[in-house]
């Protein structure tokens, strides 16, 4: 009797302790789940502010067809990515045909000056710093995440409950091409 009742204290004891991982590797997930939502919210209000942009430069800068046809075609990308990985690319994308616009702008006093510009410029900026403070709460969820369903036991719990491994989202070429300023050729 003894015996059984050992077995059963143990039973119960690794029951609990497994229930106890399993729920700290939900939490971890719903936590990296939920900072994706925040990025996915900023990424679109910088979307949304993208064709306001785009109509605003457009009456200024007329024969500048191309720059205009390359933001509209990195924001649908962005706006049709489905992955992290893919979002991050895109995103890029449409960072650099941003930048390129914002380029335009430099030959363009009038529109410089232009109070509609300037407040979608100042809109976008903020965007930005927002995406990027979410982008560090996000990159921090899933390096936590990750670093709790490879620690020794969850691993064990982990593969077999579905914990998948997860993406930070980052520039695909690096910090290097986020500092490096976009090339505008005026002779198109």
């Amino acid at each position: 009797m003894t015996t059984l009742l050992i077995i059963l204290g143990i039973i119960v004891v690794l029951a609990v302790f497994i229930i106890g991982i399993y729920n700290r590797l939900v939490a971890l997930r719903q936590t990296t789940n939920q900072a994706w939502s925040d990025i996915e919210v900023q990424l679109k209000q910088r979307q949304d502010l993208v064709p306001q942009l785009v109509n605003t430069v457009k009456g200024y800068a007329k024969h500048e067809k191309s720059t205009f046809e390359e933001v509209v075609q990195a924001r649908a990308a962005a706006m049709g990515a489905n992955s992290v990985q893919g979002q991050a690319q895109a995103e890029g994308m449409l960072s650099a045909a941003l930048g390129k616009m914002f380029a335009l702008a430099e030959a363009y006093p009038e529109l410089k000056a232009n109070t509609n510009f300037l407040q979608l410029q100042d809109e976008l900026s903020d965007v930005e710093n927002k995406i990027s403070a979410a982008r560090r709460f996000y990159n921090n969820s899933v390096q936590e995440y990750n670093t709790g369903r490879e620690q020794f036991p969850a691993v064990l719990i982990a593969g077999p409950f579905g914990f998948k491994e997860r993406d930070f989202f980052e520039a695909p070429e690096g910090r290097t091409a986020l500092q490096t300023p976009p090339e505008v050729n005026f002779d198109t």
